[in-house]
């Protein structure tokens, strides 16, 4: 028997990209093509056929557990990674590979980039920005990164993050500075310039209609920098000394708090942990769900409440659960995706010492 759900499900769109309908459906018809059984529940799911380019599909088409082969484990994980667990671990747990668990990380990563680019507050921001760098690193300590974040000073909403490769500074061995000249000969330096660019286009992507904003953030010599690159921005810029007392006082607290959970909630940003994430794009995907669920699903405040920072901006009318945050299947066809967020969709980023990534470019599963 077909659950309810599906018995009245009604297809939004058609789902293939090169059908006329695929982005716009007025005017679209469709018309019931039988069903299949599963061996999940629900077993039974329903079949459509467009009356327009004539393929064929089903209800799970427009699920987020489409082309899964263990789609009731999507749910679970997108818990458990924000529970400050390794992939390992969950894996254990689910009796799976940690293969399966890192697939579906990736679908969850992909799912939240495409939902902080389809709902975001329309038109220009009306409160500051608050931005700072989280370092971290991928792959090995030699390979450092930088994850860019802009928070709303007032709503505490994260309009947007990029990622910035950077050469390993700081203290070094002999042998770690012998280590880190052979793989920057094998691999080339990493772009000096990089925070300055990434910072550009955080704000871009953050404040794409604005033509004067407000920033704040640390005494970082290249934020300056990175402002003169935004052409018809007028930006006023406030710094805050990092050695202030991180409290709520502090008029960094919000992306301060944002980096705190970044830490706290991620295995693979733990301090001397083996839980890092082996590749950059890992680390993109694996911050882009933890900043959905903080935007729309954790409390402004763990103890007093005061709603989500999506609430705060005036996206949602309560919190959601995981559950409604993977409700329905996005399409990147269908989303006005900025182009560096685009390379992160598309598994893009490469990280130095892996000769061959995995790319995202499923042709039906894309």
């Amino acid at each position: 028997v077909m659950a309810p759900s599906l018995v009245s499900f009604v297809p939004p769109h058609c789902p293939r990209t090169d059908c006329r309908h695929h982005r716009c459906a007025e005017g679209w018809r469709w018309e019931s093509h039988g069903s299949f059984d599963r061996q999940c529940t629900p077993q039974r799911i329903p079949r459509f056929r467009c009356r327009s380019c004539g393929c064929t599909f089903s209800s799970q088409t427009f699920s987020t557990t489409y082309y899964l082969k263990r789609p009731e484990l999507l749910e679970a994980f997108g818990h458990r990674i924000l529970t400050c667990a390794g992939y390992r671990q969950i894996a254990r747990e689910a009796r799976c590979s940690p293969t399966t668990v890192m697939g579906q990380a990736g679908r969850l990563g992909r799912h939240a980039l495409l939902m902080l680019a389809a709902e975001r507050p329309r038109g220009p921001v009306d409160e500051a920005l608050v931005i700072d760098g989280f370092e971290s690193f991928a792959y090995s300590q030699f390979h450092p990164l930088h994850l860019n974040i802009a928070v709303g000073s007032k709503s505490h909403f994260t309009y947007a993050f990029t990622l910035a490769a950077l050469r390993r500074k700081g203290r070094m061995t002999q042998q770690q500075k012998r280590v880190r000249l052979k793989l920057e000969f094998r691999h080339g330096v990493p772009d000096p310039k990089a925070i300055e660019k990434s910072i550009a286009d955080l704000v871009r992507i953050a404040a794409p209609f604005a033509k004067e904003l407000g920033i704040i953030s640390d005494e970082h010599p290249a934020y300056p920098r990175a402002f003169k690159r935004l052409e018809g921005i007028k930006v006023t810029h406030v710094r805050i000394s990092s050695k202030a007392a991180r409290t709520y006082l502090n008029p960094l607290f919000p992306v301060n708090l944002m980096d705190l959970l970044l830490r706290h909630n991620s295995a693979n940003h733990k301090r001397e942990t083996i839980a890092y994430s082996k590749r950059h794009q890992a680390a993109i995907e694996r911050a882009a769900w933890l900043i959905v669920w903080r935007n729309w699903g954790k409390q402004y405040s763990e103890n007093h409440g005061g709603g989500t920072p999506a609430m705060r901006a005036g996206l949602c009318e309560g919190p959601l659960s995981v559950r409604k945050l993977l409700d329905g299947r996005r399409f990147f066809t269908r989303t006005a995706v900025p182009q560096s967020w685009q390379d992160y969709y598309r598994r893009g980023i490469d990280t130095p010492g892996i000769d061959n990534p995995r790319r995202h470019a499923l042709k039906l599963a894309f």
